[in-house]
């Protein structure tokens, strides 16, 4: 059955540990814009690429890479600072989620408190935007957040999907709901929504089959099953996985 383009969910690959491998060994390989590219070629709708502030995956110059080669369009995650403004704005990417950032974290924990950071962010978000640049936050299902990022004009917010795919059972049930509901308020109030963190081949059918969502960026699980199949196959896989769900 084919997919028409106002139901099909988008991909959005994440290739920060393409970039983790290659920085262990400081070599130029494997190369996270080869990745991407391949990415692209295999269904990908979008590459994600987070540059930190401590540059322990993605590089400045990965980024300058992918900004210029990518033939699809690159979401830049980035923690709400003027050094990750000022290289927004420099490069353009189509789309800049601003995410919660600790030097100690081993990945993003949790959303952002868009809410509490609402005089920060607003200024920031009024430049993205007159950049043509899509922003996106990516915060908890929660109704608070919503409201704060209708209030700060973001036109997209990711949900955090990571404490649904950490739970089971009813729980994980529960969250499911929480995702639901958020995705349909977002939508009742014009945000568009999207969803990631911690989505796998397991976990992922239920979360692409909630219909207000316009996109999933998934990562690390991709990558780390690229090193048994491949990256192409397994980035259609995933995209099967999605399609069948709608």
């Amino acid at each position: 059955m084919s997919i028409s383009a106002a139901t099909r969910l988008r991909l959005g690959v994440n290739i920060d540990h393409v970039a983790t491998v290659r920085n262990a060994r400081g070599s130029g390989y494997p190369d996270p814009v080869r990745a991407a590219l391949l990415a692209a070629d295999a269904g990908a709708d979008g590459i994600t690429a987070h540059l930190r502030e401590d540059r322990r995956h993605i590089t400045d110059d990965d980024n300058a890479r992918l900004s210029a080669e990518l033939p699809i369009p690159l979401n830049l995650e980035m923690a709400a600072t003027d050094e990750m403004l000022a290289i927004a704005l420099r490069h353009r990417p189509h789309a800049a989620c601003i995410v919660p950032e600790k030097r100690e974290e081993l990945t993003t924990e949790g959303g952002l408190d868009a809410a509490r950071q609402h005089n920060r962010l607003a200024p920031m978000i009024r430049e993205l935007v007159g950049a043509n640049i899509r922003v996106s936050l990516f915060i908890e299902p929660d109704p608070r957040q919503i409201e704060a990022a209708l209030s700060l004009g973001a036109p997209v917010v990711e949900l955090h999907t990571g404490r649904y795919c950490a739970l089971s059972g009813e729980e994980q049930s529960a969250e499911l709901r929480r995702i639901a509901d958020a995705a349909a308020l977002a939508v009742k109030n014009g945000i568009e929504p999207h969803a990631g963190h911690g989505l796998t081949f397991d976990n992922v059918l239920p979360i692409a089959a909630i219909p207000q969502l316009a996109e999933l960026n998934i990562g690390h699980f991709l990558i780390g099953e690229a090193i048994f199949d491949g990256l192409a196959p397994v980035v259609r896989r995933m995209r099967d996985l999605m399609d069948a769900a709608r």
